[in-house]
């Protein structure tokens, strides 16, 4: 399968490159959405493609926008990416590409946390709270949470890191009455989800979402939503055995390639998390993409 590092349409203007999708203007009121094959861990962009992964994405993304719609409108025209684009580039963005509403961000990132993990559980370890929400004592790493947690971030900048804040940040940032709209309908978002991934045998342990809002408004869900790039997905059948562990569980998510990264050289030192970032053996890329695929299948059954 051949990888897409990059798209190269002429036919649209291009509007942005992020981590992972190329955002073309289509017009004044659509955005044309390339998911590429481009990876990042530590929010570095990796040099080598995991092929097949856009597409992955795409479908997994398309998968809960239909899943959650009942809960809050999303970007999607309902139109075919391929409708927008020359004849020659359609190869380019069929299977991977949404043609979307043009909206204006909400400057927050979304996270909800079913689960201590990751940056939460580093925050947890160092004042028993994330992002000022108090938590029990003597919880672990991966243990579950008594119910789900609002956890926000300020977005960055590509290549910068996004940070942790408050809700009364949030609320500074945005106003009140949108904040508790986001946590509200996030935490309706994720529970949803987390439900219907349990029944095929998958725990989300956290995710986050992004919102817009449009010309009247309205507050509409956007970007990716529930992929593997932007939540843990850990298979429900080995999760006791780990945490009993006190491990990581096994992830199907980019984890693997975190791992691979943790131990990675760069001229001949342990690399910084900065950019260069280092050459990716083709085992850990044929491993990284075998992860991304478990996850759809598993979800789609």
């Amino acid at each position: 399968m051949t990888a897409l590092h990059t798209s190269a349409l002429t036919s649209l203007p291009l509007l942005a490159r992020g981590k992972v999708r190329d955002n073309y203007a289509v017009g004044d009121d659509r955005i044309l959405m390339v998911a590429s094959d481009r990876i990042s861990a530590f929010d570095v962009i990796m040099g080598e493609a995991i092929p097949g992964k856009g597409e992955l994405l795409t479908k997994m993304a398309l998968f809960w926008f239909g899943k959650l719609g009942h809960i809050c409108p999303n970007h999607l025209t309902g139109e075919a990416p391929e409708s927008v684009v020359s004849a020659d580039e359609v190869a380019q963005v069929t299977g991977r590409s949404m043609l979307v509403k043009r909206l204006r961000p909400i400057p927050v990132e979304a996270v909800v946390r079913g689960y201590l993990a990751g940056s939460g559980w580093q925050e947890y370890q160092e004042n028993q709270a994330v992002c000022g929400v108090k938590l029990p004592k003597g919880l672990k790493n991966a243990s579950k949470l008594p119910e789900p947690i609002f956890t926000p971030a300020a977005k960055a900048a590509v290549g910068d890191h996004d940070e942790n804040i408050t809700y009364e940040q949030v609320v500074e940032m945005i106003g009140g009455g949108l904040a508790e709209k986001i946590k509200t309908v996030s935490i309706a978002l994720y529970e949803t989800a987390r439900d219907v991934a349990a029944a095929k045998g998958i725990i989300i342990a956290d995710t986050k979402f992004e919102f817009g809002l449009d010309a009247n408004n309205d507050l509409v869900l956007m970007d990716e939503v529930l992929t593997p790039d932007s939540s843990r997905y850990w298979p429900a059948d080995s999760y006791a055995q780990s945490f009993k562990d006190g491990v990581n569980p096994p992830s199907y998510d980019k984890q693997f390639l975190r791992d691979w990264l943790e131990t990675a050289q760069v001229q001949g030192k342990p690399w910084s998390k900065s950019p260069p970032a280092p050459h990716l053996p083709q085992a850990v890329i044929a491993q990284t993409a075998a992860k991304y695929q478990e996850a759809w299948e598993r979800l789609k059954d």
